[in-house]
């Protein structure tokens, strides 16, 4: 299938930056990732730079891959990155316009790479202890709520990709800090006495 790419390129965050269209050939069981891998060969061997962009597990779990695709973060498919997102779920003769995120906490590097280290500065400020705790207690020995469960794992999905930020209309970093919050926040913290009922200071 035949795909038109209206990449954003930028060669630094001093310069500015400009659209520019490639139309390629896809495969449709290709990843997005994978689309631009074949558009940087055609590029390479025509001498010309090739398009910057950030991956690197390319499985959905690491979060480094992620740029807006047609005004979406990480494109039209719901809970799925870039690198899972494949070419048979646009149209033939389609006009893909992909752009980095759009958000003042991550600068863009180049193209459609940007400086994320706004959630190595979060993580960072959250600090650790080094007081030795024994050994992790046995996953029965603590009862959790089924609602409270559920809402830690959804949480505990979030892979630092900074969509949300890039989605919010405020661009709030807040969003992944939120995240990891409610992560640990909704599970029992150090209480053996926990029933299976939603705690009582989490609202209902």
């Amino acid at each position: 299938m035949k795909l038109t790419l209206k990449i954003w390129r930028q060669t630094s965050r001093k310069e500015s930056g400009k659209f520019v269209s490639y139309p390629v050939e896809a495969n449709p069981d290709m990843s997005v990732l994978e689309l631009l891998d074949v558009l940087n060969e055609q590029l390479i061997e025509k001498g010309e730079y090739p398009v910057a962009f950030e991956h690197d597990c390319r499985e959905g779990i690491c979060g480094s891959c992620g740029f807006m695709i047609n005004g979406l973060a990480h494109g039209p498919l719901p809970a799925t990155t870039v690198c899972q997102l494949t070419v048979r779920h646009f149209k033939d003769g389609e006009e893909l316009t992909l752009e980095p995120w759009r958000a003042r906490p991550f600068p863009v590097i180049k193209d459609l790479a940007v400086d994320r280290r706004a959630f190595d500065r979060i993580i960072a400020s959250g600090g650790y202890i080094s007081v030795s705790t024994g050994s992790a207690p046995d996953g029965n020995a603590i009862l959790v709520p089924k609602e409270a469960a559920d809402r830690a794992m959804d949480a505990a999905a979030c892979i630092a990709c900074g969509a949300c930020v890039a989605a919010c209309p405020n661009a709030s970093a807040a969003l992944y800090t939120g995240a990891k919050i409610t992560h640990l926040g909704v599970l029992p913290q150090g209480s053996r006495n926990v029933t299976c009922e939603p705690f009582a200071w989490w609202p209902r």
